[in-house]
């Protein structure tokens, strides 16, 4: 049986904001590292990323002091940046603001909806109601209107069917002004929001030739979700890292198609500290997308493929340490596969995906890691995962103090062997870290790179086969360090 609400237990419709939209938004969107903000299994709307948004609206001014309500705000905007403008010349005074976070439910208000009484979904026993959403009381009842006119308040119910894309959480910006005149004015906003960010993804396609050649793409990968669409908008991109702190607080994911033609290629800029990338024409970035626009364009590099192993020991101890134990030993540890280059421009923090392509001319993944801020002309090195065919042993051979002469001797093997049908050059980089003042008294192959805390040999492994690399290394110190 259907029961009426008390008109006090039912939380009304919201009034129709009073504001038009008059110009398109411009958003400056800020560098993130957030992989849920990129994921496609994050819904919702998310306390990640963060972006500035300045837009200009339309408000419908009485003369007096009243209440103006503009809506369609993002669900993370930031109150206390929100900043309005009104026409000083036209004698609109702000009075004061207050930003209400909207029910997410409340954008199905007076679209047709499904509830279903009893069950969890339509089926054999279940009782349902089918009728207009008209709003809901604090205790969480639906107050439905059902095709005969008649208006039900469902106090409990198992589960609600609405509309696709009608459950969003947005913001509204309630004004009291003070107004000369009746008219129509411009009002400016200018607020922070969370639940969009950019980061670069690169794709790398690596040729099949004995030298290492890749196709280089570099994309903009844009994600929003802010709990609004945002169509039309000048979108301008800041690499860095500016401090922005925790102050700002994720939709289904769809990817959306390039905003762009490939050709059109941002506008960079400086920035203070950091560097800028405007995207040409205007772009949609609608809620709970990520999308892809280009950076730079498309062109072929020179690379290298690097097989790195590490003993991962560094730093050094307060005084000498000439204890026995601390050997750095392992066995049979696999190793490390990098791509390297130079980078062409200057490449924003982002995630690179290497791809090659397989005897059948399939498309392959090769493995993906992450590229820091780099600036043009320097070297990039992304660790794509661990070659299957490439083992590193590492062993201690001898060790031996001489107390009075203050100094430490001590000597390494290391046996690196490859399952594969091609040679590889295997770069091994050993730290030795028993005192700052060493050298090395003797290597089976001559160092490749020696710095104060750095020891690198590049040592070649021919194919299904193995190679022995040893040196030692003497340590040096006076009274004064003990």
């Amino acid at each position: 049986m259907p029961r009426r609400l008390p008109c006090a237990a039912l939380v009304a419709l919201l009034a129709t904001p009073v504001m038009f939209a008059a110009e398109p938004p411009s958003l400056t969107i800020y560098h993130a590292d957030n992989d849920a903000l990129f994921s496609a299994s994050s819904a919702g709307t998310l306390n990640a990323g963060h972006a500035l948004v300045s837009e200009q609206r339309q408000v419908e001014l009485a003369a007096g002091t009243h209440e103006l309500q503009i809506g369609d705000l993002p669900a993370a905007a930031d109150p206390e940046t929100m900043t309005v403008t009104l026409d000083p010349a036209a004698g609109v005074v702000l009075q004061g603001q207050q930003v209400r976070v909207i029910h997410p439910l409340e954008a199905a208000i007076g679209q047709r909806v499904d509830v279903f009484t009893s069950g969890t979904a339509a089926g054999a026993g279940a009782s349902s109601l089918h009728g207009t959403l008209l709003g809901w009381g604090r205790d969480g009842g639906a107050l439905i209107r059902t095709q005969d006119g008649k208006v039900h308040f469902v106090h409990r119910y198992a589960s609600m069917t609405v509309p696709t894309g009608s459950v969003i959480g947005r913001s509204s910006l309630r004004l009291t002004v003070n107004a000369k005149s009746t008219g129509r004015r411009k009002a400016r906003l200018t607020y922070m929001t969370s639940g969009l960010g950019w980061r670069a993804a690169y794709a790398a396609t690596l040729s099949n030739g004995r030298t290492c050649r890749m196709d280089f793409k570099p994309e903009a990968s844009v994600a929003n979700r802010s709990g609004r669409d945002f169509n039309d908008a000048t979108i301008k991109l800041v690499a860095g890292q500016p401090n922005l702190g925790d102050r700002v607080r994720m939709y289904s994911m769809a990817r959306a198609p390039a905003p762009m033609a490939a050709a059109a290629m941002p506008e960079q800029a400086s920035l203070g500290d950091y560097r800028s990338f405007t995207l040409q024409g205007a772009v949609n970035l609608p809620n709970g997308t990520v999308t892809l626009t280009p950076l730079y364009p498309e062109r072929q590099l020179s690379c290298q493929r690097e097989y790195i192993v590490d003993d991962g020991g560094s730093g050094y101890p307060p005084k000498p340490n000439t204890n026995d134990y601390g050997a750095q030993n392992y066995q049979d540890r696999p190793i490390a596969s990098t791509l390297a280059f130079i980078a062409p421009d200057a490449l924003p923090a982002g995630t690179l995906h290497a791809w090659t392509v397989d005897h059948s001319g399939a498309p392959a993944l090769l493995g993906e890691g992450n590229v820091a801020d780099t600036p043009k002309g320097q070297r990039v090195a992304v660790q794509l995962g661990q070659s299957f065919d490439l083992r590193a042993s590492h062993e201690r051979t001898a060790f031996h103090v001489d107390a009075k002469a203050h100094t430490m001797n001590e000597s390494y093997k290391v046996t690196l062997s490859n399952g594969g049908d091609s040679a590889r050059m295997v770069t091994v980089r050993e730290h030795p870290n028993r005192w700052r003042e060493w050298s090395v008294t003797s290597s089976s192959i001559k160092p490749s790179k020696q710095t104060p805390q750095l020891l690198e040999f590049r040592v070649p492994v021919p194919a299904n086969g193995s190679t022995t690399l040893t040196y030692s290394v003497r340590y040096n110190w006076t009274a004064q360090d003990l």
